[in-house]
């Protein structure tokens, strides 16, 4: 599962940016890289192994820009390897990152070369950024290239796009896979989890499926699927940055171990009157829901399915409905 983080401030993105990519580590990776705009050319590093190898690569070369996006990569399109990692780039004139998977990006690829484009990696994603190049020479304008050239893709996809054309524009596309915007105070930021963003921002703006942003320093225009500007609210999120953060633990899944006792209390809270647990806390319409209920499905892997075990005997015998794993 591939991390994404971006974003356009006032100040220095690469740090804010390399954060991001720490807090989320836990999605595991093999691969790590980011790119910034800054007069008007894309600098981009990119590493194998840990945040920590890229981190220590721009300290020993470093890059600066206002404008950014990096990405971990978990190898599906290719073996690891740094020309593999994101971003990847157009004529070094358009950078993408992307989290998912293209299902028709060979034939994407064996059109785009007859057309004359080069290929550096073996990744379906590298077929989404000479897509947005080629289409930028048939149509006006980087949000109008993305909105062409995302009409040929086949698959899931969460995109952070910029581009020396409009080096002060940023573009995310969600479909299929997750992708959140950051409100700061004149800044704004992307990224697949809230998680990478904590330290920056608290409000959220949920991308929904088939929306395209265009970010810019000043502000956030959303087209959903059908082209159509639309308006997405911003959330609060309670989440804080220690929240997310592993603290003195060795590793997340230790973590999530030892604050489950308080995570459980902590969500039933405010939902238990008189030894109780409130049928409304499920939503307006639960009883009706529950009644209906003839068994439950549950489908896991690794450690969710552990905690799934324990899910079915508590449904069967708790809830007296048959459940399967």
């Amino acid at each position: 599962m591939c991390g994404i983080v971006g974003g356009i401030a006032q100040r220095n993105i690469v740090p804010i940016l390399l954060e991001g990519l720490k807090r989320l580590e836990y999605r595991g990776y093999d691969s790590a890289g980011l790119a910034v705009i800054n007069d008007g050319i894309i600098y981009r590093k990119r590493e194998l192994g840990k945040v920590k190898g890229l981190e220590d690569l721009l300290q020993l070369d470093p890059i600066f820009g206002n404008i950014g996006i990096a990405h971990t990569r978990w190898a599906t399109h290719g073996k690891p390897s740094t020309a593999n990692a994101h971003p990847h780039l157009s004529q070094d004139k358009v950078a993408v990152v992307h989290n998912g998977i293209i299902e028709n990006h060979e034939q994407l690829r064996t059109s785009l070369k007859e057309s004359g484009y080069v290929f550096t990696s073996e990744t379906d994603t590298e077929v989404i950024v000479h897509q947005i190049y080629q289409a930028m020479e048939s149509t006006d304008g980087f949000l109008n290239a993305v909105k062409l050239a995302i009409k040929s893709l086949e698959g899931a996809y969460a995109l952070g796009i910029m581009s020396t054309f409009e080096p002060n524009t940023l573009v995310a596309c969600r479909k299929g896979s997750p992708l959140v915007i950051g409100v700061g105070i004149g800044e704004y930021f992307i990224a697949s989890d809230v998680a990478a963003l904590l330290p920056v921002t608290q409000r959220f703006i949920f991308l929904e499926d088939g929306d395209i942003a265009s970010i810019t320093i000043d502000s956030v225009v959303i087209y959903n699927v059908d082209g159509d500007e639309v308006s997405r609210p911003i959330k609060e999120s309670q989440l804080t940055a220690d929240s997310v953060d592993k603290g003195d633990y060795r590793h997340y899944m230790l973590k999530e171990i030892y604050e489950q006792p308080f995570a459980i209390s902590q969500t039933l809270e405010g939902r238990f009157i008189n030894n109780r647990l409130e049928e409304s806390s499920f939503g307006h319409n639960a009883s009706e829901v529950f009644d209906s209920i003839k068994s439950v499905q549950i489908l896991a892997c690794g450690t969710s399915y552990h905690a799934g075990l324990v899910a079915r005997y508590w449904f069967e015998k708790i809830a007296r409905v048959p459940c399967q794993i």
